[in-house]
Formats: C-alpha cells, structure tokens, sequence
C-alpha cells in the first residue's frame, strides 16, 4: 500500500477525555470539531474515552450522552467525517442505530487480537449503512506480528475498511512497529500510538514510511497515560518532508493553545506511565495495582513489572496479589524502603504491614 493520501485522524475529543474524566461538554465538541474541519483534519473522533454506552455499562460518566455528542458533531461538520469508537461487549450492534441517524462517518471497533470476531457484527451492520469501519486491535503488541497479521485479514474479510496496530501501552520501538506494519503492505491500515516511552511521533512517522493510510494524533498528545501521537509535532515534521501540505499548521497550533493547554496541568514524565510502556501494561488495570500496592506498602512501578513478566494481556487480582507478596516479602529481607510515595500518589494513605 501507498500512503499518498495518508490522512490524520484527531482523537483528542475520545483518546484526549481520559485527561479530563471524560468531562468535554457539547460546545467544546462542537468548537473543536469545527476548527478542526478547518484546518482540514479529515477525521474526528469523539465520545466518551471507552467508546459507545461506555457511561451506561459503568466505565466513567461522560459530561454528555452518546446522542449530545452526536448532535454536536453532525452539527458541526460539513467535510471532515467523525466518528466513535465501540467495544464489542461494552457497545452492542444495536448501539449503531443512533449513529447511522446522525450520519455518523466512520467507526471503530476495539477487540484484541484474540477476539476477533466479534467485530463481525459490528463491521457488517456499519458497512451496510455506508460507514468507514476500522478494527482497532488493542494491545497489538501482546501477540506476535504473524498472529497479528492473521486476525487483520479476518477482518479485512469481514469487510473492514482499515486494521489498525495500536500500541496501547506505549511499548513498541521504532524496530518493532516496522515489524508489524510490514506484515500489513498490502492491506489499508492505521496506526495508534502512545508515548509511555517517548516514541509515539517516532513510530508514527515508521508507520507513515510504511504506507499506513491513517496515522491517529492528538492536540499537546492529549489521551490516556502518557498520550498519543502530538499533531503539532506530526504534522510539523511530515510537512518539512513536503507531506500532509494541505492541513493548517498554524491554525492546528492555534487550536492547542486555545482549546487544549488550559486543560492539561502535567509537566515531565509520570514514572509510572513511563514503566507501562517499558512492561506493556495497560492502565485500565491501574486500579488493582493501586490496590495492592497500597495493601503491601510496595512500589507499584516494580508490581507493574513482575506482573507483564507473567501476564501481559491482563492483571487478574490474584497475580497481582501474589506478585505483591512477593516484592513485599523481598524487600522486607533486603530491608530496602522504596521512595515511591504512594499516598501522594495514589491519593490515599498506606497501609501499616
């Protein structure tokens, strides 16, 4: 495949609500769908972080319903498609019906790798309604490339329009995302990346060398953990090689600092999203983490660590456990205090053991 007509999808308004518990409201989406139809972002993704019925199925209340932040999209664009992100189990097919009546453009649909098929709903009720439909495959990293590549052609069979590798974690390097996206040359597919270790415009621009059709951003890299993709930073550097010329640099720049910067307070790295992207741990299972780690008085960047040694798609509370004893014991021996402040992290007080 060739990237010639490689478009950006902007996922601030999805990806970029986890920073701010889900709390963009109509007139923001609204605003920043414009200014972003503007400076000629062809696809806008919005919603609640975890995608569709995601506030009904307990995943965080969003600050609109699914339907508001339709009507604020559909209101809004005229050119640019948007689109919403479901994961089978959390979204059912029947969640399609309101986002065909709002002419919704494209979709996503989240599975791992393992499950593909239960996509196959979803891919074939949106295609019959004429919209753009991607399968996102969370976690791409947590099977190898060959596994990988099998479940995209399942889904390219199903009839998606797009598979995409999706480095959930932050964990792949440049080397690897070259591996993945090269098992894909000859299907459409996109990259999403994060940036636990620094590398999410890197191998962003390893995916666009490698002919993907749609590489993910964010405005300031707004998203969950560490972020994705920065767009000023991607666009910035695709245009210097005389790419993506058609898309409004400055104006980009001007909806970040308008729009995005008052939102966002973190300055330097978060050690703990640093050690995700070094184990492969998703931050969805942050809350047994901090479970335990407060339980045990241990540092949860070392729990993080020996739990991807044993389980990289999951962190099932009795692992957890066990590996926490584990540090606990270990570190009571050596006698060695971590400096990790758990309270101030985590927002309440250790244990005593």
């Amino acid at each position: 495949m060739t990237n010639e007509k490689m478009k950006i999808l902007d996922t601030t308004l999805r990806d970029g609500s986890y920073v701010n518990n889900f709390d963009f409201n109509s007139k923001q989406t609204s605003e920043i769908c414009s200014e972003l139809q503007q400076a000629n972002i062809n696809l806008i993704e919005i919603g609640h972080g975890v995608g569709l019925n995601a506030s009904e199925a307990g995943y965080g209340l969003a600050r609109e319903s699914d339907e508001e932040y339709m009507k604020a999209a559909s209101s809004s664009l005229s050119r640019s498609l948007w689109g919403m992100f479901a994961i089978p189990g959390i979204s059912s097919v029947g969640d399609l019906d309101m986002c065909i009546d709002y002419n919704m453009g494209f979709i996503r649909i989240g599975v791992s790798i393992d499950d593909v098929m239960k996509a196959e709903p979803f891919i074939r009720k949106a295609k019959t309604a004429g919209i753009v439909t991607c399968v996102n495959f969370m976690k791409s990293y947590a099977r190898s490339p060959i596994l990988f590549e099998k479940a995209a052609r399942q889904a390219i069979g199903f009839g998606a329009d797009h598979v995409y590798i999706v480095d959930s974690a932050g964990n792949l390097t440049p080397k690897m995302t070259r591996t993945y996206c090269e098992r894909l040359s000859d299907l459409s597919f996109g990259f999403h990346a994060h940036n636990n270790l620094g590398l999410a415009v890197a191998n962003s621009m390893v995916a666009a060398d490698c002919g993907a059709a749609i590489i993910d951003c964010s405005l300031q890299g707004m998203g969950r953990s560490a972020g994705n993709t920065q767009i000023e930073q991607f666009v910035g550097i695709m245009q210097r090689e005389g790419k993506l010329l058609d898309i409004d640099l400055m104006r980009l720049l001007d909806i970040s600092e308008t729009f995005i910067r008052p939102l966002l307070s973190q300055i330097g790295s978060d050690t703990i999203d640093v050690i995700c992207g070094y184990s492969g741990f998703h931050s969805s299972y942050m809350k047994v983490i901090q479970e335990f780690s407060l339980k045990y008085d241990i540092d949860p960047r070392r729990l993080i660590v020996e739990v991807c040694s044993e389980n990289i798609d999951f962190a099932p509370a009795d692992l957890v456990e066990r590996k926490a004893k584990e540090i606990r014991a270990i570190t009571k021996e050596e006698g060695f205090n971590h400096r990790f402040s758990l309270a101030k992290y985590f927002g309440e007080e250790q244990n005593e053991l």
